[in-house]
């Protein structure tokens, strides 16, 4: 008990107390936060790291100053209009109605009619923008897909219900595999929808987009007041690139003029006029007329700007350049300047991109000079070992001497007169064996091609017609799945020895290690192509010039007049009919025809089989053409094995004839029906350009054990005569089972032969035999496409022809 007025005793705390940190007072503020406009973030006090966070610095400077002039240049007055390509994805939407919506906006827009009927100019003075609209044509295939090669954005306009119907599905596919810019969605009629099924009617758009666009937002576009935010996002949403165009000039022409020669009226001088985008475009380079050709041009001209936002400064800048010379490229002196249109440049003769595609092949070029007496001597040294050393079975040719003597495997001999391939080999093979001729075969591929329109009085016939391309697709799918069965079996014919059948092809020991020859040979058409040395390293030199040298020619947004020479007549026409007339510069060789490789996926669309050597339309890039590809497997070795049809589960390479290309290109493949409308079949990427890749052929014989013992059996049904199996008698055996063996003799004269084998066959096994030969693709390129028929949504049935059943 605590007495009254005693000093009470302090606490002491122990050794073990809790020392908290203390509170740290003063200013708070993180890394970012509250710093001075002048003040930048502390440097590390490592010099080596204060120098790397300067770079990035100066890096990250650079780059958000480039997007930015990238951005205040398109729409701008110093660059070309945006340009917005306007794509109706449902037969509901009336693209004329959406150009009238955005046609009637605010006041301060001004309307120029500059772009036709289908289109037109949007000018807004205040906001410094100007737009141009273009609306695609409905129902043209390739109008959607070369608007798209140019358009900076597009703007898809949707149906309240059903958002797009199953031609803007296949439009949509097409796109995106092309290669898709900038695009916006917009939808028409909502309003006119009852207020309860607007919310619906959102909601299921809402989900369509979703899978098509995750972060694209939807526009209601039926008032001016949409329109006007519509054109506000356009002009503020970020811009995609597309590889194949930002390292080339491209242009959208806005107007166009053609002046026949003095020869021909079929051909001439084609005047078209356009804003340059991308590049810059130097006169002495190549164009492309997307759908029609290269070409060369003979002058650049600068008329004034149609669409220019200040006519003022325009008009005070014409005067004022009206006294003014410009130096030619080609130094010839000044050019004096008329008073509306100034010669920018002129081409120069000596350095103008030619418009040679081929190589003229000599055939003289072959021929070999008289030997000297030192090679004599070594090749009559040659020729003693090897008649010393050889030693070949009854029947056995010299090539089939290589293989016993330096265990390799080799073709047989060709004729002199034949080519290093038949004509069209999958056809005969499988024409052997259906026991029918290859041109029986051709002509249903021809009748495929054909377009044939008949009168109403003519139904019954058209149904015929109908039932027997069904039996063409039917046999078709038959022999697509008897070679997912038996993949490269073919029966050996009775009718022929099989040496004679086969005497292209050669055995490998090794397919993936066994060597062949890339240039051994070739075919003819190999003369007339070109090849690199190292294609990789030629194109890393073109891009890298691209980057660091300037090109002297006129800039990126300035209105120009292109005078293009020895055009066809047919591009104006097509002009005058409302197409888009698209046209993109060619880098160094890119008009030049080699060999290319695509890397491409079966469309999940499409269903039919494809053969190979089937006639395709392929939109590559910029360019679009026909050829007859081959198909062969994706590998990282230096063979790789054909395919018959193009297999819908695995990637292929797809090999043609077409002028080159540098990669990165996107490449769409197409198949044109009787009726003329073109089925989407696959998409993929240009490989490289290679004409050395091997694309081998196999091909299987099969037999049957008829005794067996221990590790040696009688086989028959591979061979129908005693010569045939001692002329392939060098070539390995294996089954199916996994054994392998070889050919010991033959017994009788009726085919069957003793093989022995790394163990003990099954009676159920079968005997196969690996054939090999290099194949190459047919020369059917060809620049012209038909324009296809426009997609029909409900295709109308023929009527069934009625029976008497009396």
């Amino acid at each position: 008990m605590a007495v009254p007025g005693a000093a009470v005793a302090a606490h002491r705390p122990g050794a073990l107390k809790q020392q908290n940190k203390p509170h740290k007072g003063g200013r708070h503020r993180g890394g970012g936060q509250r710093r001075a406009p002048g003040e930048s973030r502390p440097l590390p006090a490592s010099p080596a790291l204060r120098g790397c966070v300067r770079a990035a610095h100066v890096l990250r400077r650079r780059r958000r100053e480039a997007v930015l002039a990238e951005k205040r240049l398109l729409g701008g007055a110093d660059g070309p209009p945006h340009l917005v390509a306007v794509v109706p994805l449902h037969e509901g939407v009336h693209g004329l109605d959406t150009l009238h919506l955005l046609r009637s906006n605010a006041a301060n827009l001004v309307v120029s009619e500059a772009a036709g009927a289908q289109g037109f100019a949007l000018l807004c003075p205040r906001l410094r923008q100007r737009w141009r609209f273009v609306l695609a044509p409905a129902g043209d295939f390739h109008a959607v897909l070369d608007l798209a090669k140019v358009a900076d954005t597009l703007l898809f306009v949707l149906h309240p219900d059903d958002g797009w119907d199953g031609r803007g599905e296949n439009c949509l596919s097409c796109l995106f595999a092309q290669g898709l810019p900038s695009c916006a969605l917009a939808v028409q009629g909502m309003a006119d929808l009852p207020p309860k099924k607007q919310t619906e009617a959102k909601k299921k758009l809402s989900k369509a987009t979703e899978k098509r666009f995750p972060e694209a937002k939807l526009f209601p576009l039926n008032t001016e007041q949409e329109s006007l935010l519509l054109l506000r996002h356009l002009a503020a949403q970020k811009q995609r690139h597309l590889a194949f165009r930002d390292r080339r000039a491209y242009l959208l022409a806005h107007a166009a003029e053609f002046v026949p020669s003095q020869e021909s009226d079929l051909v001439g001088t084609l005047k078209v006029s356009g804003f340059i985008r991308g590049q810059p475009l130097n006169v002495n380079s190549l164009v492309h007329i997307v759908g029609h050709g290269d070409f060369q041009m003979s002058q650049v001209d600068a008329p004034p700007d149609p669409l220019c936002l200040n006519p003022r400064v325009a008009k005070h800048l014409e005067r004022k350049g009206q006294d003014m010379e410009i130096q030619d490229e080609s130094g010839n002196g000044a050019v004096q300047m008329e008073e509306d249109v100034k010669v920018l440049m002129k081409a120069d003769p000596s350095r103008q991109e030619l418009l040679q595609s081929e190589v003229v092949p000599d055939p003289m070029e072959g021929e070999q000079t008289w030997p000297t007496e030192e090679e004599l001597k070594e090749a009559e040294e040659s020729m003693k070992e090897r008649r010393k050393t050889v030693k070949v079975p009854k029947g056995t040719s010299k090539y089939q001497a290589a293989w016993i003597v330096d265990d390799e495997e080799d073709g047989s001999e060709e004729d002199e007169d034949g080519d290093s391939m038949e004509e069209d080999d999958l056809m005969e093979e499988e024409a052997f064996q259906d026991g029918e001729s290859s041109e029986e075969e051709e002509e249903p591929v021809e009748e495929e091609c054909e377009t044939v329109t008949l009168p109403e009085s003519a139904r019954d016939d058209q149904y015929d017609e109908r039932v027997e391309e069904d039996e063409q697709v039917l046999e078709k799918y038959r022999q697509e799945r008897t070679d997912e069965m038996f993949p490269d079996e073919v029966d050996t014919p009775r009718d022929m020895p099989a040496r004679v059948r086969f005497q292209k092809y050669r055995g490998l020991k090794s397919f993936r290690t066994s060597p062949w020859d890339p240039k051994e040979n070739l075919p003819r058409d190999y003369a007339r192509i070109f090849q690199f040395q190292d294609f990789s390293r030629t194109r890393k030199h073109v891009f890298r010039q691209l980057e660091k040298e300037e090109i002297n020619g006129a800039a990126v947004g300035w209105y120009v007049t292109l005078h293009i020479s020895s055009v066809p007549v047919s591009v104006m026409e097509s002009f005058r009919q409302g197409k888009p007339l698209v046209l993109f510069s060619l880098l160094p060789h890119e008009q030049k025809m080699s060999l290319l490789h695509f890397l491409v996926r079966r469309h999940p669309g499409n269903v039919e089989p494809v053969k190979a050597k089937e006639e395709l339309i392929f939109h590559c890039g910029f360019r679009r053409f026909r050829a007859s590809p081959l198909y062969s497997q994706h590998t990282s070795a230096d063979k790789h094995k054909a395919e018959r049809f193009l297999r819908p589960d695995t990637a292929l390479v797809v090999t043609v004839y077409a002028p080159i290309t540098f990669p990165p290109a996107l490449v769409l493949l197409f198949k044109q029906r009787n009726n003329g409308m073109h089925d989407l079949l696959a998409t993929g990427s240009l490989l490289t350009v290679d004409p050395d890749r091997l694309i081998i052929k196999r091909l299987v014989l099969s037999g049957h054990p008829f005794k067996i013992f221990s590790k040696t059996a009688v086989v028959r049904y591979m061979f129908f005569n005693r010569e045939d199996v001692l002329w392939f008698k060098p070539v390995e055996l294996r089954t199916k089972w996994g054994r392998r063996g070889h050919i010991k003799e033959p017994l009788g004269t009726h085919g069957h032969m003793k093989c022995h084998f790394d163990g003990q066959l099954k009676s159920q096994d079968t005997v196969l035999m690996n054939l090999y030969k290099r194949i190459f693709p047919k020369w059917t390129y060809d620049p012209y496409v038909p324009e296809p028929v426009p997609w029909v949504r409900n295709e109308e049935p023929l009527p069934v022809p009625e029976v008497d059943m009396e």
